[in-house]
Formats: C-alpha cells, sequence, structure tokens
C-alpha cells in the first residue's frame, strides 16, 4: 500500500482498537458513566464465534468451540451484564441495540434466546421498542434461528454473502455455495425481517466488471433494502495474509475503484441511494436505525470480549487479537473472569480527539457535517480546527461546495478510506504504528 492509495483503512470507528493500551489506573466502570448522558444509550453483544474464517477476515472471533464453551460465553456475558447495568444510572435507557461478531447466529436457537434474554431482563433493553440489527452467515440462518430473532424484535438482519459466484468465493477463501446463499436468503425474507441488509466485496482475485454486476443483480433480485460494498483488503495475520502473493499494487488499487464505481452507478441506477462510500439504501425502503454510524456515538455500552464500549472522556475494552492462538486466549480469560467491574484497556478522549471523531464520523457520510451543529457543540468550525487537512481535501477535488454543510464530492466518497486516515491525530498514528498484530 503507497501514501497515495485509495485504500488506507477502514475507518468504522475513531481512533482504532490497535490505538488502545492497558489501564493503569483500571478505572471503575461506575466512576466512568457517573455524569455520563444514558437516557438513549446504545447496547452491543459481541459473540466471538464462527464455523469458518474468511480468507479476509481479521475480526475478533474464534472458529469452532469445544463442548461447553458457548454456554460458558454466555454464562460470562450475563454475569458482565449485571456488573455493567449496575454501574450504570437506576434511569438508563436504551435507544439502540445490535449483535455482532463473529457470527452471532453461531450460537444455536435456544441460546440466541438467551442472549436477548440478557439484554432485556439484565440490561433492561426493551429489544421490541428499539431497533435491533443481527449479523448473520448464509448457513447459521437456519429457519429456528431466525424464528426466535424475528420474534425478539430484529428489525434489521445483515447476511454476510460476499460473492455470489462460488468462483469468487473460493477465491476470497469463503467455502459457500450459491445454492445455500439463495436459500439462506429465501428464509430470511420468509422470517419477514423489516431490513434485510447484503454484504459484498469487490477486488476479489479474478473478479471482472462482468461479475461483479453479475454478483449485484443475483443481489438486487432479493431487493434488499440495504447493500453494504465492502473492497477487499489483505491484512496481517488472515487467511489470504499468510498465502496470497504481496497485493497494494497501483493496479489493484485502480482495479478496486473502478469495480467501485461501476457498482456505485450501477445501484444509483436502481433505485438506491448512497449513504456512505460502502453502505447504499433501496430509495423509501424501511431504515433500521437512524445512522449508519450510530452504534459508533458516545454512550454506547458493548458487553463480551470483542466489544467496545464508548463514554464522552474514555473509549475502553478487552484485548484485541486475529491469530487463532491469542483469540482462544483472550476468550478463555473472559470466560474464567469474575470481574467485569472496571475498564482495561482504552484510550482518553480530549477536546481535540472528540472534535476529530466527529468530524470523521460525519464528513464520511453523503450527508457531511452539518455546520451549524458543529458550531453549536464546539463553538468551532472545522475549518477552523482542522486547515490543513481540509485544505489538502479540497485542493485534491474531494470537497464539494455547499452552504451550511462540508461534503465530500463524488470522487472525495470513492477515496473515503484515503480520508479518514488523515484525519487521524498523531497520538493515535503513533499507538497504531507502534502496535504489533497478534
Amino acid at each position: 500500500m503507497t501514501p497515495d492509495s485509495p485504500y488506507q483503512s477502514y475507518v468504522y470507528a475513531y481512533p482504532h482498537k490497535t490505538a488502545y493500551r492497558p489501564l493503569p489506573d483500571r478505572p471503575a466502570l461506575a466512576e466512568l458513566w457517573r455524569g455520563e448522558k444514558q437516557d438513549a444509550l446504545s447496547l452491543y453483544l459481541h459473540i466471538p464465534f464462527c464455523e469458518v474464517r474468511c480468507g479476509f477476515c481479521n475480526l475478533f472471533t474464534r472458529i469452532g468451540s469445544p463442548q461447553g464453551l458457548t454456554t460458558a460465553y454466555l454464562d460470562a456475558l450475563e454475569r458482565q451484564a449485571v456488573q455493567v447495568r449496575d454501574a450504570l444510572a437506576d434511569t438508563a435507557g436504551f435507544a439502540l441495540a445490535a449483535f455482532g461478531g463473529g457470527t452471532p447466529t453461531y450460537l444455536t436457537a435456544a441460546e440466541l434466546e438467551r442472549l436477548c434474554d440478557i439484554a432485556e431482563h439484565r440490561m433492561g433493553a426493551d429489544l421490541r421498542a428499539v431497533p435491533l440489527s443481527v449479523e448473520a452467515s448464509p448457513d447459521t440462518a437456519t429457519a429456528d434461528r431466525l424464528k426466535v430473532l424475528a420474534e425478539r424484535g430484529t428489525t434489521r438482519l445483515s447476511l454476510g454473502v460476499q460473492s455470489f459466484l462460488d468462483e469468487e468465493a473460493k477465491s476470497a477463501v469463503r467455502p459457500q455455495k450459491r445454492a445455500a446463499v439463495e436459500a439462506a436468503l429465501g428464509r430470511v425474507r420468509d422470517a419477514g425481517f423489516p431490513v434485510l441488509n447484503i454484504d459484498l466485496i469487490y477486488g476479489i482475485d479474478g473478479q471482472t466488471p462482468a461479475s461483479w454486476i453479475k454478483s449485484l443483480d443475483a443481489a438486487l433480485s432479493w431487493q434488499p433494502e440495504e447493500l453494504y460494498l465492502y473492497p477487499l483488503y489483505v491484512r496481517p495475520l488472515t487467511g489470504l495474509g499468510r498465502h496470497a502473493a504481496p497485493v497494494g499494487t497501483a493496479e489493484w488499487d485502480a482495479q478496486r475503484l473502478s469495480l467501485y464505481r461501476a457498482g456505485r452507478d450501477h445501484l444509483l441506477a436502481h433505485g438506491y441511494e448512497q449513504v456512505s462510500m460502502r453502505m447504499f439504501r433501496r430509495a423509501g425502503a424501511a431504515s433500521a436505525s437512524p445512522g449508519e454510524y450510530a452504534c459508533q456515538t458516545d454512550g454506547m455500552v458493548g458487553l463480551g470480549c470483542g466489544a467496545r464500549s464508548y463514554t464522552s472522556k474514555l473509549h475502553y475494552s478487552f484485548d484485541y487479537a486475529v491469530d487463532a492462538r491469542e483469540v482462544r486466549r483472550i476468550i478463555d480469560d473472559y470466560v474464567a473472569a469474575p470481574d467485569f467491574s472496571r475498564a482495561e484497556l482504552g484510550w482518553e478522549m480530549t477536546d481535540e480527539e472528540t472534535r476529530r471523531r466527529h468530524l470523521v464520523q460525519s464528513l464520511l457520510q453523503g450527508e457531511g457535517v452539518d455546520q451549524a451543529a458543529y458550531r453549536e457543540r464546539f463553538g468551532s468550525t472545522p475549518e477552523r480546527d482542522f486547515p490543513a487537512e481540509l485544505a489538502e481535501f479540497a485542493a485534491r477535488g474531494w470537497l464539494a461546495g455547499a452552504e451550511d454543510r462540508l461534503l465530500l464530492s463524488p470522487e472525495g466518497l470513492a477515496w473515503s478510506d484515503a480520508v479518514g486516515p488523515r484525519l487521524f491525530s498523531a497520538g493515535v498514528r503513533a499507538r497504531m504504528t507502534e502496535y504489533s498484530p497478534k
């Protein structure tokens, strides 16, 4: 990857977990949450299990589970939920919920019932009254699991497909067949979730513009309310990272950009609106949440060993790894832990970092930065706070003219994975550079 590559990093949260470090004082959660706004919190429950690890995946997840491990994990999750809820105010409430992973639907139907019970009875989240998003894979999207999720209030089901073409799935080291994908989509639609999201990937070895459009058309035949188009990354310690030939060439960058533009234009022509570089929503379709990055806002409570939590002054989590042995170690430590009342690793948010985070989250969305809202919150403007960064974006043609909003141009959106990292602070960059993948 060159400094001028459009594919520097997918910025789904700021700062990235690789900037977190052990907190020497291990602050008590009750102290961290005291004084925080808690009437409309987000709740995230992390399930770190998958049936297989895809070649591109660098998520915190374990492949398979020994007998009894999922039960032990849910036991730990429940212990954590009780202690975290005790740290929150009596009046704390939840406005948004999500189950992620890993693959939450790796759990059995009965275990999914228990997961929902933990969210509702231990944390106090009314899953039938708030938007609830759940991630699934085709092989685990069985009728009994989907029935549980639908009955418990899931409003958005996200299915990781990546490609409808068997040869491309194989190339991405994702062992699946199109027939199984289509069958899973049929079960998802039969379950009646208001919002179906389908994830697809471009830049797979052997993929062509024609095969990319073919995969998009297969997805469009299901009329999903949302589609996410992800550029392929080859990251350290992943299957592709260990075995694939070195990538990051200008030729591959050009291929991914070309496929992105083809996919974007195809979806726009089929009645979809672009929400961000990755996210497209069918015009007039139901929306399961108030925004793509709603679960990344301040006031997020994360449960599970791969989850993050955000207060206005501290982002915190447990340890993070990709290597299978390290992941197993962290999960084993989590399952055995009796005390979840303190924050272990994190990053303290200064006023500057809060402004950077706000800019990253807003600018990378199609709607951009609301200038009036920025002034009201920070008493300043993005141009005053980040003159060098915005001057560079303007010089590169990444900004669009707008009177009341700071917007990325269509080309700027295409380069979102280069725009976001350019807004990182020097401190975050240094921590991420120092981090040794494990």
